[in-house]
């Protein structure tokens, strides 16, 4: 997980979690960005998704990670970016998928439907995963438009 950084935000239904994985990804070596939201008060989901997809995608981070309260509308706002692929994760075996197999680089965390404590197991999964290549190169190689 060394050399790794990450661009993090998400709404206010995300806010609780985005903080609770900044402190679990503080006892990584990596370089976490904040890109807000700062508060629990109602915000747009895209206000926050955008500038962290843009971040991944222009390669000023590794990866990203989005939360909102379902993940729906931070993966959709997410994946109209070209070279992102965001993924709803709410499982680690999704999560190592999605990096496996997906080549996925934004990770989007449903926070109403799971729990903290899984939230930083599933955050941990995906940054150890390492994309396997190979016969998934190819199909990852035709998501662009």
């Amino acid at each position: 997980m060394e050399n790794i950084s990450i661009a993090i935000g998400g709404d206010h239904a995300g806010f609780e979690y985005k903080k609770a994985l900044m402190d679990f990804l503080a006892g990584y070596p990596v370089t976490v960005k904040d890109f807000g939201t700062y508060s629990s008060e109602s915000v747009d989901y895209p206000d926050f998704a955008h500038p962290v997809a843009s971040a991944v995608e222009n390669g000023e981070f590794t990866f990203g990670i989005l939360i909102c309260g379902s993940a729906n509308g931070v993966a959709i706002t997410a994946n109209k970016h070209q070279g992102i692929r965001a993924a709803i994760c709410w499982t680690k075996e999704l999560a190592q998928l999605a990096r496996g197999h997906n080549n996925a680089n934004i990770l989007c965390i449903p926070a109403r439907f799971i729990s903290v404590e899984d939230a930083k197991a599933i955050t941990h999964t995906f940054l150890d995963t390492e994309f396997e290549g190979g016969r998934h190169a190819n199909r990852v190689n035709k998501i662009v438009c």
